[in-house]
């Protein structure tokens, strides 16, 4: 056989080989329909397609938000039970029970013994201690809210995160899809210009060989895809390979202004700061319970004396507590003076670092949208002016087929950069909204 019979015999094995490969890419990226599965979508189908929704399934649906807002409900009730009475003691006393005065056998009936004493004894809390609990119990109600709403603003923004990296894979997947569109149009044309002697056999095997990786990289995004589901059905309380819609286009990015005003609330409306916030009432209000233990509490009780042999009478009587223990009640003290001086600086601290945190998303946000602005507006176009030039060139013959390859990779690199510059400012958008706290 001859050379160029040989190189037309190698080139058509490549377009089988190459047929094949693209049936076999096909089956393993799209999805295969299945009455079953189709079935099972229904409602499920329609999450995914903006954060919004997923954040309600959540809200909805997740366990642990449940657990944090059953937490917070907890200590809601406590506060009535906290400023309550104690409940009061009885007391049954059998003088005598041996009969040693009266000669009878002992016995443990209230009837049989020499007298028998039937007292009631109320406990009484001293001035002020009864609505120190109630204030304190106020004070852990408040701190459990405050850190239910911070572990809700946490997975707000772990949900937003996933959508955007779900986004994210989705687009990378078209974008690998649309690589692998332009591949196989830049091996049609070399086989036109190698039929017509133009180009070496070196040149379409080349561009077979990239059509090849393409359709290795399509595979990849689509693990991603698939890895970046199952991640978001996980923040959802979902199976892993639950369906979600297609990721719609988020809006467009907000020109953000207002930088001390937002610092200003992430010292003070963060979820985080003002959790901690709350501790600080709640360790003010131990502290107060905690002195007001220097003074006595009381008790009250009545007796009712039941003789053997006689007359009934009643007795009334109180008591005091003697708070002689100064030592302990001295550490006790101590332990809630420190208690409230730690709290106070982990309020500070929280508030630092949610501002160090706030000022390193700012300064990503901006620097990211105006880094996009720039591969939006000029180099996506220039990478797409390069690409036609080298086309055109190639066509006349002034470049050879690598330089028409390196400009699709630069246009495909180029927009991916794009992507990826995109979902980092989006991602950095998140940071600000929660640090803030706007996140609902």
């Amino acid at each position: 056989m001859s050379l160029p019979g040989l190189s037309r015999s190698i080139v058509r094995a490549g377009l089988r080989v190459g047929a094949v490969a693209c049936v076999a890419v096909a089956a393993s990226v799209l999805p295969v329909p299945s009455s079953a599965a189709d079935a099972g979508a229904g409602a499920e189908a329609v999450l995914g397609a903006e954060p919004r929704g997923l954040i309600d399934h959540a809200r909805e649906h997740s366990p642990a938000y449940a657990a944090d807002r059953a937490e917070a409900e907890a200590a809601q009730a406590r506060i009535e039970s906290a400023g309550a009475l104690p409940d009061p003691r009885f007391e049954l006393e059998l003088m005598d029970f041996t009969n040693t005065m009266n000669g009878r056998s002992a016995s443990l009936l209230p009837e049989r013994v020499g007298e028998t004493r039937y007292r009631v004894v109320q406990p009484l809390p001293g001035w002020g201690k009864r609505e120190l609990d109630r204030q304190a119990a106020e004070a852990r109600a408040r701190q459990a809210g405050a850190l239910r709403d911070a572990g809700w603003s946490e997975r707000v923004a772990a949900i937003e995160a996933a959508w955007l990296r779900y986004y994210a894979a989705d687009r990378e997947l078209a974008l690998a899809r649309d690589a692998l569109a332009l591949m196989q149009e830049l091996e049609t044309l070399a086989l036109a210009r190698y039929r017509l002697g133009l180009l070496p056999q070196q040149a379409v095997l080349r561009a077979q060989r990239e059509i090849t990786e393409q359709r290795l990289q399509l595979l990849a995004r689509e693990r991603a895809r698939s890895g970046a589901v199952a991640a978001l059905n996980g923040l959802l309380s979902r199976r892993p390979d639950a369906p979600l819609a297609v990721p719609a286009e988020p809006g467009p990015l907000p020109d953000l202004r207002d930088a001390a005003e937002r610092f200003e609330r992430a010292r003070s409306r963060n979820p985080e700061v003002m959790a901690a916030a709350e501790g600080v009432g709640l360790a003010h209000a131990e502290r107060d319970r905690t002195r007001r233990e220097r003074l006595p509490d009381f008790g009250i009780g009545l007796t009712h004396n039941r003789p053997d042999d006689g007359r009934s009478s009643w007795d009334l009587m109180f008591e005091v507590t003697i708070p002689l223990q100064q030592g302990s009640r001295r550490a006790r003290e101590y332990e809630a003076e420190r208690m409230l001086a730690a709290a106070q600086a982990r309020r500070e601290a929280t508030a630092d670092e949610a501002a160090g945190r706030l000022g390193a998303a700012w300064a990503a946000y901006t620097g990211g949208r105006d880094g996009l602005r720039l591969l939006r507006d000029s180099l996506v176009p220039q990478a797409a002016a390069t690409r036609d030039a080298a086309r055109s060139a190639l066509a006349g013959g002034q470049v050879d087929f690598d330089s028409v390859l390196e400009a699709e990779r630069q246009l495909i690199a180029v927009r991916e950069q794009v992507l990826q510059a995109e979902i980092e400012a989006r991602l950095a958008l998140s940071e600000i909204e929660k640090l803030s706290g706007e996140i609902k």
